[in-house]
């Protein structure tokens, strides 16, 4: 039984598989390198991806939208792509590494970071974030969703602080983007980074980039773009510019089949199946003794995630007897995010995290929330 559905989500919707298949034995070849047919079919395949995420995340230009080959490669190009020395960046205790590590490397070179630390709910203070502002405040940038605890941050109040400060509002959207709605115009949202191989169900080595008119992007990848050969400098021209090298075609082509799923089936359907279940597993594991689940109490505060641990019992060792004894598979450990575990107070043990799919069932929930207890008792009579 797969748990993990918060790290890369399985299985994939059968169309998926039968995209990525079809562009790697009927198209084959490289979108924008020839002009012969099958060039052109991978050209279109791009192009209707493309437009697709614009459809999916209500973005009005779909040539803002630079592929990449995840969410990490999309936080990258959005940081290292407009910030330099004495800037202003703020962001909180609640990030995963992808966002934080680019960050320490970049305060290394001059740009200033403030870490504005969230409740031990996990929950972030506007006002607390508004606090951290300063003159030269250039960015904002936060996860919408912990990928610990599943904590929702209140985007429409951030990007609205970010506007009236006149700073940019860069969105992690890795724990969000397939559960909840993002509305890129309506927001305004400047960059949005996504990976295509969780809740959008996509193959893994896809991820995109959105990038507003008004913002300033620089390369951080230099090489062939099937555009302006001439010139000796990487082109600045979207998405090309950014799209450096030959795409990952049959990862994209899977990637609009996933959000093709999706849109057809519903977001608000797809999120109320998995809240459910998440909702299920909480109770079940609420009537265990010594069990503490992390996380805003109201499960409307939440989604994608649930963290707990059990008293007495090392978090590593409770997953293996999951796997072993019972074959499910879920996460444990500090799930590439310390700080999160510092402020939640499960440092340095970390959680157990369980992250149930689209095609997760109420059964499979009680099977695991059974075996959780088998094992915990197994393992306390073993101490």
């Amino acid at each position: 039984m797969y748990l993990d559905n918060a790290a890369t989500s399985y299985p994939k919707p059968e169309i998926v598989y039968e995209a990525v298949l079809h562009a790697m034995r009927d198209v084959g070849a490289s979108p924008g390198r020839g002009g012969y047919r099958l060039s052109l079919e991978a050209g279109r395949i791009v192009f209707q991806a493309r437009e697709t995420v614009a459809r999916f995340f209500s973005i009005s230009d779909s040539s803002r939208i630079i592929f990449t080959h995840n969410a990490t490669g999309a936080l990258n190009l959005a940081l290292q792509g407009t910030l330099a020395a004495g800037d202003h960046v703020i962001t909180t205790s609640m990030e995963h590494n992808s966002l934080l590590r680019p960050l320490y490397a970049l305060r290394n070179k001059g740009v200033e970071l403030s870490i504005v630390t969230a409740g031990p709910d996990g929950v972030v203070s506007v006002e607390d974030i508004q606090q951290a502002l300063r003159a030269n405040t250039r960015m904002i940038a936060v996860s919408h969703v912990s990928n610990v605890c599943g904590a929702i941050k209140p985007i429409k109040e951030l990007a609205e602080l970010c506007h009236k400060a006149g700073a940019l509002f860069l969105l992690d959207a890795a724990q969000s983007a397939g559960y909840l709605p993002i509305d890129v115009d309506n927001l305004a949202i400047d960059l949005l980074a996504v990976p295509g191989h969780k809740g959008l169900l996509g193959p893994g080595g896809t991820g995109l980039l959105y990038v507003a008119n008004h913002v300033r992007l620089k390369p951080i990848i230099q090489g062939g773009t099937g555009t302006h050969s001439t010139a000796e400098e990487q082109p600045l021209v979207m998405p090309d510019g950014f799209e450096a090298g030959t795409h990952n075609l049959p990862g994209i082509a899977g990637l609009h089949a996933g959000m093709e799923f999706l849109l057809e089936r519903g977001l608000a359907t797809v999120y109320q199946h998995e809240n459910v279940l998440l909702n299920q597993a909480e109770q079940a594991l609420r009537d265990v003794p010594g069990v503490t689940i992390y996380g805003p109490v109201d499960p409307s505060d939440r989604c994608s995630v649930l963290s707990f641990t059990a008293s007495g019992v090392d978090s590593a060792l409770l997953a293996t007897e999951l796997d072993h004894g019972f074959d499910i598979a879920v996460r444990a450990g500090l799930h590439c995010a310390p700080l999160t575990h510092r402020t939640l107070g499960t440092f340095p043990g970390g959680t157990v995290r369980v992250s149930p799919g689209w095609s997760t069932t109420r059964e499979e929930i009680a099977f695991f929330s059974d075996a959780v207890v088998q094992c915990i008792a197994k393992i306390r009579k073993s101490a």
